[in-house]
């Protein structure tokens, strides 16, 4: 709601002021629960407490109630410095839906957007400031955070803050100054991938007034992880999908695939849709919406698909390729089984898997001259003059720039990340971005293009109703809402757009789904860029690392996947978790050799007893003692079979061997 001035109005919300307490109470009326997990509510205390708590916690663990909790329970406002925009805005959009004031701070808002959002959290009822880090140095967020009543900074994804990770980000490093300007604060840092050295990196750029350390358990007991080496990867599949039942999603690096094994699982009649990044946002929500609903049974997707989904019945998660990390294979394999009921988590390798992960390696890794060649190539496709677009966003189709440019994207993102950790420009993940307009004629041409454009009037005189400020900025819009007072369809209102944008009357940005590419400073002359080595160098190591995680992973064939996942985030001494490919196979080979020893047991019992009856007869008659080669004769099994036997009855003190070797009974 807003009122004439455009600032944000929330309903009046009362803070449960009190002990930490509180908490369950909060939890109840705004989550429903009763009850934490451990983890979670030891770190809630943590924080309530005032002490500064790094968290490690599996994706999916609950990690936002540990922040969100102890901000509801407490007076002020709780800021989240969060990188992913799309995760950003589903927090806003869901704790709105539960009456609780938040906003978020992002390169997508225009400037006025940002005042107006400031400006609520000093002066209204504001729990909740999502930012992002590029935001924290920029002027507007300087000047008003000192004037806001914080009572915690909570900061996710906190491992890029250390040079020691591979997401390292210039931006993260702000946040120790943020601290100076918010005396007494705590720090709650989260992290789902955090070696020991990085941990240690993390508390000593946070400012931590003493290490403290909370772990969450990254076992998933009831998820089954499996690896199958194979050539028929769509037969696996297919296995997969018809053996167990309920929804699934199955992952795939390409657009292109994505179609294509979705047509093949259609084919075999399973329903089944694809989902990937180059779809338009109305068609990628339906598509969604369909198999939260339970109508689409399996969602072949890249890894677009997941971000802020919460269903918990999938019951499969495949991935056709291997991933390039451990972490990104835990968060996407970490979909499924999240109601606690039994889920799979496949992993399809074929032969010729490693070589294409080598290879993409070598291409993401691009020489320095070319990450410079990049650089201007960016800048170039953006407009940017030399000089010019320090603290700028633009919309950034990284597609549509490879293609013009002929480069492959993953050499493009990996110039952009080394390009981000030395500070020059910052690339966020996809997100929603509404239509925009801006008027680029003056108030008198636009005057006489109403009178001779009769038909255009009504329309133009639409915009002009909803829309302040729309001769001096880009203003976002809404298709919807100008088709409601307009009176037009909303098809009509994007050709009226369309139309005005070619007779030059304004400049206009459809909705689409696109990164936002932030421009930390101004664009070097390409002289002046400098690439450090060690940054390059020490990127290429982790990453060669994270590869070989991977693949080290798909190799394993004798310790338990569970195990080496748990091992890998840092869990001291796991147990086998009973239920993954290797551990299944271990209980089946443990059965068959009881099965086998069970038979052998039984046939030297044969053995036994055939010796037994020939030995009383020879007894009974006061016969002399037997030579052992001779009771051989006839046996089963032989002489080896019967030495056993012979061997095994002396043990039992049944037989006993005379001076000359001959056995008697006793």
């Amino acid at each position: 709601m807003k009122n004439s001035s455009n600032r944000l109005i929330f309903p009046t919300f009362v803070c449960m002021e009190g002990s930490a307490d509180k908490i369950f109470e909060v939890l109840k009326r705004y989550w429903g629960f009763t009850e934490f997990r451990p983890v979670q509510e030891r770190i809630i205390r943590s924080a309530m407490a005032g002490r500064d708590t790094l968290a490690l916690m599996p994706t999916g663990g609950g990690k936002s109630l540990t922040y969100q909790v102890p901000g509801l329970a407490q007076p002020g406002l709780c800021i989240v410095v969060t990188p992913l925009i799309a995760l950003m805005k589903d927090q806003v959009d869901r704790l709105r839906a539960r009456r609780i004031p938040a906003v978020a701070i992002h390169s997508g808002l225009s400037p006025r957007q940002i005042d107006i959002a400031l400006d609520n959290c000093v002066y209204g009822d504001v729990k909740f400031l999502y930012v992002a880090p590029e935001r924290l140095a920029t002027e507007a967020f300087r000047l008003r955070v000192e004037r806001m009543k914080v009572s915690l900074l909570a900061v996710d994804e906190a491992h890029c803050i250390s040079q020691w990770g591979y997401d390292f980000r210039p931006s993260y490093l702000r946040i120790a100054e943020l601290r100076e300007k918010l005396p007494g604060v705590p720090v709650l840092a989260l992290t789902a991938s955090a070696t020991k050295l990085v941990a240690e990196d993390i508390m000593r750029h946070l400012r931590f007034a003493e290490p403290h350390i909370l772990r969450s358990s990254f076992a998933r007991p009831n998820l089954s992880y499996s690896v199958r080496r194979t050539d028929d990867k769509n037969g696996q599949l297919l296995r997969l999908v018809q053996n167990v039942p309920g929804s699934g999603i199955v992952y795939v690096r390409t657009r292109e695939g994505t179609e294509q094994i979705a047509d093949m699982l259609r084919r075999q009649g399973v329903t089944a849709a694809a989902y990937h990044g180059g779809m338009g946002h109305a068609e990628r929500s339906l598509r969604q919406e369909e198999w939260v609903a339970g109508r689409t049974r399996v969602m072949v997707a890249t890894n677009a698909f997941g971000m802020g989904i919460d269903k918990p019945d999938v019951r499969f998660v495949a991935h056709y390729a291997m991933c390039d990390s451990l972490e990104s294979y835990y968060q996407e394999a970490g979909r499924a089984g999240r109601d606690g009921v039994r889920s799979y988590a496949l992993l399809l390798t074929s032969p010729d898997d490693g070589g294409r992960i080598i290879k993409r390696f070598e291409q993401e890794f691009p020489p320095l001259e070319k990450i410079k060649d990049i650089y201007e190539k960016v800048c170039s496709y953006l407009q940017i003059g030399i000089g010019d677009g320090a603290e700028a966003s633009f919309l950034f189709n990284i597609h549509d720039f490879c293609a013009r440019e002929h480069l492959y994207s993953g050499t493009v993102q990996s110039a952009l990340k080394l390009l981000q950790q030395n500070g020059y420009m910052t690339l966020t993940d996809a997100q929603e971005n509404p239509a925009r307009i801006m008027f680029c004629v003056s108030r008198d041409d636009l005057y006489r293009i109403r009178v001779q454009r009769d038909e255009l009037d009504h329309f133009i005189r639409t915009l002009l109703r909803l829309y302040n400020g729309v001769f001096t900025e880009f203003r976002q819009i809404d298709e919807g809402e100008i088709a409601t007072w307009s009176g037009y369809t909303v098809e009509r209102v994007k050709e009226l757009l369309k139309r005005l944008w070619q007779l030059r009357v304004i400049r206009y940005v459809p909705s689409n789904r696109s990164p936002i590419l932030f421009m930390n400073e101004e664009r070097l002359p390409r002289a002046d860029l400098y690439i450090s080595p060690d940054t390059y160098k020490r990127r290429q190591e982790l990453m060669r690392e994270r590869f070989e995680h991977m693949l080290d992973y798909a190799a394993n064939e004798t310790r338990c996947r569970s195990a080496v996942l748990e091992a890998y985030f840092g869990e001291g001494d796991p147990a086998p978790c009973g239920v993954c490919d290797i551990c299944l196979a271990r209980r089946r080979a443990a059965k068959q050799k009881s099965a086998d020893a069970a038979g052998n047991a039984a046939e030297s019992l044969l053995v036994h007893k055939d010796v037994a009856e020939k030995f009383l007869p020879m007894a009974a008659e006061g016969l002399a003692p037997a030579d052992p080669r001779e009771l051989a004769d006839g046996f089963p099994g032989g002489v080896q079979r019967t030495g056993e036997v012979i061997r095994q009855l002396l043990d039992e003190g049944l037989l006993a061997t005379c001076k000359d070797g001959k056995i008697r009974l006793k």
